[in-house]
């Protein structure tokens, strides 16, 4: 039976329907209900490492879901914006970003996981997250749920798209980070001469 941290993990997958379906349907509060649910579904992301670790109730199941449920929430959040036109002030460039990021990131895991390697999340890469989820979470707000909070004076989209744009910069650095670290991994099997051939012979 799935444990606490991991209950929390799928609790973050079946929050994008529900987000998904707030700003879609555009109806009266949506933009502020999706807004809240996004964060209920970051804060989620912050409590089920941390209790894993305090509880000793780390699972193989829940080490899987975890990036998959961060990279599905990001994914879906992003395209349902975009798709809706709440990306203003040209936010789709550092999305495109992010989403690129996300994905090779994805793909050096699943090499280096065949080569019994892992990848450590980097504090920097922490930061990135962290301004991330705060970028997405502004912009399903946006200017009308601004207004909805008597916040109207603020200009949430501009503030949003700006915190976007900080998130891919740090997306850029910490994903040429991580592709770094994986090419250290291909240098000494490039290196190291095929099974039954002889060395080289210079000539």
């Amino acid at each position: 039976m799935p444990n606490l941290p991991t209950l929390l993990t799928l609790s973050r997958i079946a929050a994008i329907p529900v987000l998904v379906a707030l700003v879609a349907l555009r109806i009266p509060g949506g933009h502020v209900a999706a807004m809240l649910v996004f964060g209920a579904a970051g804060i989620t992301d912050y409590l089920d490492g941390r209790i894993a670790r305090n509880r000793q109730m780390q699972s193989d199941l829940g080490r899987m879901l975890d990036p998959i449920a961060d990279k599905l929430l990001v994914g879906a959040t992003l395209m349902v914006l975009a798709g809706h036109g709440r990306l203003p002030y040209h936010g789709l460039p550092p999305a495109i970003v992010i989403l690129c990021r996300e994905i090779l990131v994805s793909g050096l895991r699943e090499y280096l996981a065949g080569l019994a390697v892992g990848l450590p999340v980097t504090r920097l890469a922490k930061w990135k997250t962290g301004l991330q989820m705060g970028a997405l979470g502004t912009l399903l707000a946006g200017d009308d749920g601004a207004a909805v909070l008597h916040l109207g004076f603020l200009p949430v989209g501009l503030i949003g798209t700006a915190m976007l744009w900080a998130a891919a910069l740090l997306t850029l650095i910490t994903g040429w980070d991580y592709l770094r670290a994986g090419l250290e991994h291909l240098r000494p099997k490039q290196l190291r001469p095929a099974p039954g051939s002889s060395p080289a012979v210079p000539h």
